[in-house]
């Protein structure tokens, strides 16, 4: 007896407290859990304990060089633009042409809301004099990731050891939170999946298999829409092992000038929980727009 009055009365709560719900205006029903997903949420990258934004702002187009076209003016106020559009997340390199601005691009914003990725071609011969370059380029205390950049070849973690070693005593220095690598060959691909020095991936990806790895040990083999899966394979074993996925080349560096085209890529990025977050080279205000306007929609659809 005691049971059943208790039952109804559970009961009697839930149901007005649905009823109630369906009253709240879309602001608090927000705060109460029922937020969307958008291009700008600070998303958790794999088990590295960090966060990023999904979206990323890339400064290597062609190398960097279609935003040092720009002029380091034009470059800063794109940077801080996108910034406050809630993209914190940009992305560099030692050997982008835009390697020297990034600094005065960010400076006065708050480091702590900003993910700086960057990465170290080559093998130098003092790895923590090349990591402590970036930092005083960049003019910050530490980099939130820190990746080898361009491996091609099979097994290349048996010739990058001292590299490797070098990255992970500038971690327990805390000049680097992660470190990383992105591959541009299938075959480095699966050496990196495969290994667990790695936190953080710079994947290339997009449906159409354009610019994306192949079995070819090198950066600028032809590639196609074939490609994909087996990309997808080693995303989905990078995941599984906890490891940040960023993915790179979703306008297929550029090349995706019809409107369908970034539609379908940036829908394909969306889908995949794999992927915790995307990086796109921008050169004005109204590609940002348009990034954030189609990932936000792509998220809303899936």
């Amino acid at each position: 007896m005691y049971s059943s009055r208790m039952n109804r009365r559970q009961f009697l709560h839930r149901t007005a407290t649905i009823a109630s719900a369906a009253l709240l205006p879309p602001s608090l029903l927000h705060a109460a859990g029922a937020a969307k997903r958008t291009a700008t949420d600070q998303v958790a990258l794999g088990r590295t304990g960090l966060k990023i934004s999904r979206l990323g702002f890339g400064a290597g187009s062609n190398g960097g060089n279609v935003q040092r076209n720009l002029g380091q003016e034009t470059f800063n106020k794109l940077i801080r633009y996108a910034h406050e559009r809630g993209i914190t997340y940009v992305d560099c390199a030692q050997n982008y042409k835009t390697f020297e601005w990034v600094g005065d691009a960010i400076k006065g914003l708050p480091r702590e809301k900003i993910f700086l990725q960057s990465k170290i071609p080559g093998k130098p011969e003092d790895v923590l004099a090349a990591i402590d370059k970036h930092r005083k380029v960049y003019n910050t205390d530490y980099i939130d990731s820190m990746l080898i950049h361009c491996m091609v070849k099979h097994g290349w973690t048996d010739d990058w050891k001292r590299i490797m070693d070098g990255f992970d005593e500038a971690k327990s220095r805390k000049w680097i939170r992660a470190k990383g690598v992105s591959c541009h060959s299938l075959p480095a691909l699966k050496t990196g999946a495969e290994c667990d020095w790695t936190d953080v991936h710079l994947v290339r990806i997009n449906p159409q298999g354009h610019v994306v790895d192949t079995m070819e040990e090198k950066w600028n083999a032809t590639s196609d829409a074939t490609r994909v899966s087996p990309v997808m394979t080693e995303i989905k074993k990078m995941h599984a092992k906890g490891h940040g996925v960023i993915g790179m080349k979703i306008i297929g560096n550029g090349d995706f000038t019809n409107a369908e085209d970034r539609e379908k890529s940036i829908r394909f990025a969306m889908s995949q929980p794999e992927i915790h977050a995307v990086v796109i080279g921008f050169k004005n205000t109204a590609e940002i727009d348009e990034a954030i306007e189609r990932i936000n929609r792509a998220l809303a659809a899936a």
